[in-house]
């Protein structure tokens, strides 16, 4: 048994998603899941608990196959979620995506378009964008990408598939919401209280070894 192939029997006999898994030279291992797609879709996310819970899991489990490490970290994919696998690709057709190719193409490595599965049926995958002047397709398959990942859809809504306020059908990214109209005379007092900044949607339980 690997070491990949021990995290990823742990994390998805626990319920979860694996998203991805990296170990750098520094003998960081790196853990990010998710909830299983049905979970996902009905609107369930990644807590600190789901994370621990995993940590703690994996820890034992690493343990016991004698695989080193210097640390463990076990975190949700946030909004720009990686794309790994073509099950990954599978599950997020018609969704907005950024890809960086391995080799240029057309002077370019990075794309931002809607996903869709390839015309050909074969196992590829089309980025459907737009250059400023038309509509755009470029066609390539997973062994031409060095990285691909979510593009972040931010409704002041919070998460739940509501479009945030005044956003146009397709339209994507974040959307400032409207400031209110000023009154006449209106004084600002002391005791008002700022509005506050969302926060990233990230949830990281890693603990160390």
């Amino acid at each position: 048994m690997t070491w990949q192939t021990a995290v990823e029997t742990t994390v998805t006999g626990l319920g979860y998603e694996l998203v991805d898994c990296e170990r750098s030279a520094g003998g960081l291992l790196r853990v990010t899941i998710d909830k299983l797609p049905e979970a996902a879709a009905a609107g369930e996310l990644i807590t600190v608990e789901d994370c621990e819970k995993v940590t703690r899991q994996l820890q034992y489990v690493l343990e016991v196959e004698a695989f080193e490490y210097a640390r463990l970290e076990v975190s949700s994919p946030g909004l720009d979620r990686p794309l790994k696998t073509a099950a990954h690709y599978a599950r997020f057709v018609g969704e907005e995506v950024e890809i960086t190719l391995r080799q240029p193409f057309q002077g370019r490595k990075k794309y931002s378009g809607v996903l869709h599965a390839g015309p050909d049926g074969a196992g590829g995958w089309r980025l459907v964008f737009d250059d400023g002047q038309a509509e755009q397709a470029l066609d390539f398959t997973l062994d031409e990408v060095r990285d691909a990942k979510l593009v972040p859809v931010i409704s002041f809504k919070g998460r739940g598939g509501d479009r945030a306020p005044d956003r146009k059908p397709g339209q994507r990214g974040v959307i400032k919401p409207k400031k209110p109209a000023k009154k006449a005379n209106a004084k600002k007092t002391q005791g008002d209280a700022e509005a506050a900044a969302p926060g990233q949607d990230k949830v990281d339980g890693g603990l160390d070894q």
